[in-house]
């Protein structure tokens, strides 16, 4: 059905923060929790809802969207709405009138994030939408590169790693491309749909296979963390530390490569042993830059799990949210998960979404 279209949320498995910095590589998982955006054609003037808000739009002389009301809630949205339009325009369409509704299970109930990338998923969601409500057939990299654009227009900072996991799904390897090869495009506005039919320098999304006896779980501290201050942070601390800081990117990429091998070969053990090894080395980046990636809660939870011989880490950015543990036959999940509870931390029922869905869905 052209009218619903879904994008999932995401959880970072290794490589966080060095996938900032092009062609350094992370694995990400596309979950089975997701944005749903809904479009429905309209007579005289347009609508987004979504959660308890709601934004009306009206076309201008000049076909633009004019806004009524406060925009915050909705800067995702009209970043996509915009640059999406803009493509459906260089394809010679006529712009019509939608209402868009909103529906995520990214967030609790009480609106707090659990960190599953919904601000990506959102983006991705309604690029879909707007391009099948035109009738334009749904290209993945059309959709990353349009929903990546209209991301860090808002955001300004980050890999576009959760646009990747929303428009691909499945686990996949990923590179993020060379943001100051992009910027000439951006700031001077008017060649950027060019970069929808260019190949972005350092970009590079690779499908991976789970091992079969490997089981993700997921673990929620109850504390919410923002992804962008911790990328400014870190972006701000490394100054004058670029000897360490590069030892860190040399660290990171070795010990993702390495766990990629182990997903291409199905080799569960280079997996496991590059979890731990990434918890360390983000260790390492915490202290050289000053910041706080793994907190009392995370480090509870990573412990609770290596007790139980699953490998553990921090999930994203840190700092609150998730945490992930990678579990074989050794791992006893139900006194993992009872102890979890016991120190307040919730166990999060999720499972990686598989590509062919995310395929249906878009087709």
């Amino acid at each position: 059905m052209h009218g619903v279209q879904c994008a999932p949320g995401k959880l970072y498995i290794a490589g966080e923060y060095a996938v900032v910095e092009p062609g350094y590589p992370a694995i990400i998982a596309a979950i089975d929790k997701s944005v749903t955006v809904t479009i429905e054609r309209k007579e005289t003037h347009g609508q987004i809802q979504w959660a308890h808000a709601t934004l009306n739009l009206r076309r201008s002389a000049t076909n633009q969207w004019n806004t009524e009301g406060d925009v915050s809630p909705f800067r995702f949205v009209l970043s996509a709405i915009e640059r999406t339009e803009r493509y459906i325009q260089s394809l010679g369409k006529q712009l019509g009138v939608y209402q868009l509704s909103v529906s995520s299970d990214l967030t609790r109930k009480d609106g707090r994030k659990y960190g599953l990338g919904s601000s990506a998923a959102v983006t991705v969601a309604c690029t879909k939408a707007i391009l099948a409500f035109y009738d334009v057939t749904i290209d993945q990299q059309i959709v990353f590169k349009l929903a990546a654009l209209a991301h860090l227009a808002v955001q300004g900072n980050g890999s576009c790693g959760d646009i990747a996991a929303a428009v691909y799904g499945g686990w996949i390897a990923y590179t993020s491309f060379d943001r100051e090869w992009l910027a000439p495009f951006i700031s001077s506005g008017k060649d950027w749909l060019e970069l929808l039919k260019t190949d972005w320098p350092k970009l590079s999304i690779q499908p991976l296979v789970l091992p079969a006896d490997l089981h993700l779980i997921v673990g929620w501290t109850g504390t919410p963390a923002s992804t962008a201050k911790h990328i400014d942070r870190v972006e701000k601390a490394r100054r004058g530390k670029e000897k360490g800081y590069q030892h860190f990117l040399k660290q990171s990429k070795a010990c993702v490569e390495k766990m990629i091998a182990g997903f291409l070969n199905q080799q569960p053990v280079l997996i496991l042993e590059g979890i731990r090894e990434n918890r360390r080395i983000l260790a390492q980046l915490a202290k050289l830059c000053g910041i706080l990636i793994e907190t009392d809660k995370l480090h509870q939870l990573c412990s609770i799990a290596e007790k139980h011989r699953g490998a553990a880490k921090s999930s994203g950015a840190g700092g609150g949210d998730c945490g992930i543990v990678l579990a074989n036959q050794e791992t006893d999940q139900k006194a993992l998960i009872e102890e979890w509870k016991a120190q307040e931390i919730t166990p999060l029922d999720l499972h990686v979404v598989d590509r062919e869905s995310q395929k249906e869905e878009g087709s």
